[in-house]
């Protein structure tokens, strides 16, 4: 659950440090003469330490380095895209944003993107796939990898709800093309708003480096003033306040992973057994932000919130915010064919109930839970 949940003193020193003791310089690029540290590319490299990743970028949001990392892989107006029935709209955004069509897939019950569906949605405009590794877990990238090298089309990995997982002992949001990352304050580790880009590829990595600071290529050799430029493109820069309190949080990603899981096997030791729970798929370890079964039984699924809301546990998106996490729901955005299409995603979803593991809770509490709910299905 989300890395606010144990901001402290580390965040608070950092920031006061910036503040008090190097001038306060919260931007990223230049004022050399006035700096002490530069936090946000500082921050990129612990990224790539910790993620085995070869280049991080750091941004202002999720949501940018997906529109980013898009026109990085060469995704222009026109193009198709093919992403997932639950997902954040912010996906979907970012698809419409640069012109191009989203295309939607459904879900199976990893309730991650069906490989199946892939390429049955395939057509001659498609550029890219986005799995999308949700509420932590991951996409079947070895199925998905398969299908985007047969049709020689790139992959896009939405990370932004997963990070610190792993595919096959590789880490979500490295092992396709370009892999994107999300440091709201919902997220698993947080700067407030902020967001990273991933990627194997040079020419990705600068299109990208590029594009986010207004087409600067921060040329060693000229000032920022008279720097050389090739593209043109947006202001999607990260400051160096959020750069520094991402430092410390990200020092503590495997800390919430391991606290998670012991709260997330709390409740599954007790009534894992009589629950039909999210398929994983083989070859993932989770971060167990989320404990999400099954329910079909209307009644049932409601006495099971209730109790929730009445333990002051809650659910997570689903189904509080299923309107936000579903295509269906985005008839503003989708065109009908897509709404129509993510109907059998929409009947999944209804069914399922997601727990969200948190930090501020204790083990105990789990169990607790855990033996409310063992009355219920019992």
């Amino acid at each position: 659950m989300p890395g606010f949940e144990i901001i402290d003193s580390k965040e608070y020193n950092a920031v006061n440090r910036l503040f008090k003791k190097e001038n306060g310089i919260l931007f990223a690029h230049g004022f050399n003469n006035l700096r002490k540290n530069y936090h946000v590319r500082e921050f990129e490299q612990n990224f790539n330490k910790k993620l085995k990743s070869k280049y991080t970028l750091a941004v202002s949001s999720g949501t940018s380095a997906i529109k980013i990392g898009l026109l990085s892989i060469g995704v222009k107006r026109g193009d198709e895209v093919i992403t997932q029935a639950f997902n954040f709209i912010a996906t979907v955004e970012a698809i419409l944003d640069i012109g191009a069509k989203p295309v939607i897939a459904n879900i199976d019950n990893s309730l991650n993107i069906d490989p199946l569906e892939i390429e049955n949605l395939i057509s001659k405009k498609t550029k890219a796939i986005i799995p999308v590794h949700m509420l932590g877990v991951p996409a079947n990238m070895k199925e998905i990898l398969k299908i985007a090298k047969k049709y020689k089309i790139k992959v896009l990995e939405d990370n932004c709800e997963a990070l610190g997982g792993r595919f096959n002992k590789k880490y979500l949001g490295t092992i396709g093309d370009v892999g994107v990352a999300s440091l709201d304050f919902g997220k698993i580790i947080t700067c407030g708003e902020g967001g990273t880009i991933h990627t194997k590829s040079k020419k990705i990595y600068n299109f990208a480096k590029e594009y986010h600071d207004h087409g600067h290529q921060n040329n060693p050799r000229k000032t920022r003033g008279t720097d050389t430029k090739k593209i043109y493109g947006f202001n999607y820069r990260m400051t160096e306040i959020q750069a520094v309190i991402g430092k410390e949080q990200l020092k503590k990603l495997d800390y919430i992973i391991s606290e998670n899981k012991r709260r997330y096997f709390a409740i599954d030791k007790i009534v894992g057994k009589y629950l039909e729970m999210r398929t994983i798929p083989k070859g993932s370890d989770l971060i167990y932000d989320t404990y999400i079964f099954f329910v079909k039984n209307k009644l049932l699924k409601k006495q099971v919130i209730n109790l929730l809301n009445k333990l002051e546990f809650g659910t997570k998106n689903l189904p509080d915010a299923i309107e936000w996490h579903c295509s269906f729901y985005w008839d503003h955005a989708l065109s009908k064919k897509n709404i129509i299409r993510s109907k059998i995603s929409r009947d999944i979803l209804k069914t399922s109930i997601a727990i969200p593991i948190q930090l501020k809770k204790k083990i105990n509490d789990y169990k607790s839970l855990a033996k409310e709910l063992e009355k219920i299905f019992k």
